[in-house]
């Protein structure tokens, strides 16, 4: 949802496996099924073209769970500038309970004021009567450009077209509806062994600009035909979003519309009790599955070449908070990763000037620095390294950087994308 409106040519597929970054290794409990695989038990989806999208490509999607008592769990973008459908979706649905997701592409009804309000709670309406559902089981996400009022009779008549298309396979379509800038498609079916009985796991994500971590530009839906309390469900949303998209950046912006939805059928008859093995189990494969979503945005990012994982370690929580969010954001390091040019010292410069402030008779900052395992700066001075080899290591597709600050006993990480040319030219032309 990257307040972008104009999809890309989709000129690259994904390539298979879904877990191909070696930052995610797949759980050895989770099997990757075909792309066709269909939703989990008691879900069905379905995208079409409603004629937000001046490409023609689907624009709205619904997605609908059958099952008697759904439970579900959400997050939203923490931006003081929530779009519409984030406000309604916060203030009026049953977030432990839903049971549609109407989403929408071509416009993210941000920036648009009370008549903004007014559109997405006719939208949540219309999905609401369709479904046959209290608007309140009805959450709302869209993605576009800001400032655009919502198309609410196309909405509604995509809503209309949608309905009569629900099927347990129509995640393709419904994944194609979210999509804006993306090149290519985020979606998972996964099964998941637990030691209750196997279970199924799918995702549905879109997200190429306008990234930040503290949540990421994103649109997620989450599907499970587990049985969870509603109370497990969101602590297993809460901190798996911790460590995936509030750990992904591509240009550090953060967006209107964030929206993450896990929904569970518990149609497949397992429970999933708290504080169980289950528990644990479905926890890993949640968290490997939103982690190599959160890579693939940034892989994704509007014309990215290169990501990167940079992480650091020692000093305080927020100290090493602050400063792998600097190395994340600083253009010269995203367009030294762009160019695989071998800089590190503005790895040093980043993260000096974020951690600014000793002033006059302190002294330097004491940063240790290694890419991709060689370490190139000990206590903030340069030490030989092969040069030839490091020249080597980052023309890589992914590209690590180790922080090391004084002190011990705090770390994190964030994954970037490189900053290119065609990410310029996207970004300027985007509403034109």
């Amino acid at each position: 949802m990257s307040a972008h409106g104009g999809a890309r040519s989709a000129s690259s597929v994904a390539p298979q496996p879904f877990f191909r970054s070696r930052w995610v290794p797949a759980p050895a409990h989770v099997r990757e099924l075909a792309p066709d695989a269909g939703l989990p038990a008691g879900f069905r989806a379905a995208g079409v073209a409603a004629g937000l999208k001046a490409s023609g490509d689907p624009d709205v999607g619904l997605l609908v769970c059958d099952a008697p008592e759904p439970v579900s769990a959400a997050r939203f973008s923490a931006t003081s500038a929530p779009a519409a459908p984030v406000l309604v979706s916060r203030e009026r649905c049953r977030l432990n309970a839903l049971r549609v997701v109407l989403a929408n592409a071509g416009c993210a009804n941000a920036a648009t004021g009370r008549r903004g309000l007014d559109d997405a709670a006719k939208t949540q309406g219309a999905a609401a009567t369709a479904a046959g559902v209290d608007p309140s089981e009805v959450v709302l996400a869209s993605t576009g450009a800001i400032s655009h009022y919502l198309p609410v009779d196309a909405v509604v008549k995509g809503i209309l077209q949608a309905r009569s298309q629900l099927r347990e396979n129509g995640d393709a379509e419904f994944q194609r509806a979210i999509q804006t800038t993306d090149a290519f498609e985020k979606r998972a079916n996964l099964e998941v062994g637990l030691a209750s009985g196997p279970v199924r796991l799918s995702a549905q994500c879109k997200g190429a600009g306008m990234i930040s971590p503290r949540f990421a530009t994103m649109l997620c839906f989450l599907q499970t035909d587990a049985a969870l309390a509603a109370e497990t469900a969101d602590l297993l949303l809460g901190v798996c979003v911790k460590r995936s998209f509030d750990r992904a950046s591509v240009d550090g912006q953060l967006s209107t519309n964030d929206t993450a939805v896990l929904m569970c059928s518990g149609s497949s008859g397992v429970s999933v009790a708290a504080e169980s093995e289950d528990e644990l189990l479905l926890g890993e494969a949640l968290d490997a599955l939103l982690r190599q979503l959160a890579i693939l945005m940034v892989a994704d990012g509007e014309g990215a070449r290169r990501i990167a994982r940079v992480a650091v370690r020692g000093g305080h929580p927020e100290t090493v908070e602050v400063a792998a969010r600097a190395v994340a954001n600083s253009p010269l390091v995203k367009a030294a990763l762009h160019g695989g040019d071998p800089n590190w010292g503005r790895i040093v410069q980043a993260v000096g000037g974020a951690l600014a402030g000793g002033g006059l008779g302190h002294p330097p900052l004491a940063v240790d620095v290694a890419i991709e395992g060689m370490q190139v700066c000990s206590a903030g001075a340069a030490i030989p390294y092969d040069e030839q080899a490091l020249a080597q290591a980052v023309r890589r597709e992914e590209v690590e950087y180790e922080i090391g600050l004084p002190g011990e006993g705090a770390e994190t990480e964030v994954f970037f994308s490189d900053l290119s040319h065609e990410y310029v030219t996207i970004n300027a032309d985007y509403t034109t």
